[in-house]
């Protein structure tokens, strides 16, 4: 069921709004201490994996040649930072992370989890703070830092990627990469993502696609042809049916 748009008097459940200005929810004390929980699973499951790499050469060039948009499905989530830490870090320059999460409560939880993992969050989605956000990422390319977004979050559909993705791109003018990785043991959860936890001991397969270079100027057209062809990267790579 579709969420009902907020009145004017009445803010969203997901976020407070502040002289017209919607502000990210933050978690308590309890969202703190899960946060480093879960930064403390995930590294302790990476440590028992075994990964294997399979990254274009192009994406590998793009790498040499500065920034990024780096782009992972919202259900691979769980290990998107150690994979990022593993296999983009050590290209040079030194390379630090701004990620968007939502603006809601659970939002707020990823906040906390991404600077236990050193990356600075940005908060903002399609439905929730969308263009101050695209301008915030922005701004922290302009700093240095690369970028990584779920295409299809925060909440979908599964494997649809968001136009947000390659305005992003046009507004940035870094390439995006597309990210996938594959499990040997896992769990997956009955979300709307089907979530993936990893287990330990398991395989990773790690993929980099080919990167996608978007025009800073876009008509609708042009902005539904990138859309598509970024689509249809992420899913290839993904082991997943590409539409149309």
């Amino acid at each position: 069921m579709a969420e009902a748009p907020p009145s004017p008097d009445r803010p969203p459940r997901t976020a407070r709004r502040r002289s017209g200005v919607v502000v990210p929810e933050q978690p308590g004390v309890a969202g703190r201490l899960a946060a480093r929980l879960i930064w403390l699973t995930v590294q302790g499951v990476d440590a028992t994996l075994q990964y294997d790499l399979d990254m274009a050469p192009a994406a590998l060039a793009a790498l040499g040649q500065g920034r990024a948009i780096f782009a992972v499905w919202h259900n691979r989530l769980a290990l998107s930072l150690r994979v990022y830490a593993r296999f983009i870090q050590p290209h040079a320059p030194p390379r630090r992370l701004a990620a968007m999460v939502s603006a809601s409560r659970d939002g707020g939880l990823l906040a906390h989890t991404l600077r236990a993992f050193g990356v600075q969050p940005v908060r903002g989605s399609s439905s929730r703070r969308g263009a101050q956000a695209l301008l915030e990422m922005t701004s922290w390319a302009e700093r240095g830092y690369d970028l990584a977004i779920t295409p299809d979050g925060p909440r979908g559909p599964r494997y649809r990627v968001q136009e947000g993705a390659v305005d992003l791109a046009a507004l940035s003018g870094l390439p995006l990469i597309p990210v996938s990785y594959d499990l040997g043991w896992r769990r997956q959860l009955r979300s709307w993502d089907g979530f993936l936890i990893p287990l330990p001991f398991s395989r990773c397969r790690t993929r980099f696609g080919e990167p996608l270079e978007v025009p800073r100027e876009l008509d609708n057209v042009a902005r539904e042809h990138f859309r598509a062809e970024f689509e249809r990267r992420l899913l290839a790579i993904t082991d997943l049916p590409v539409r149309g």
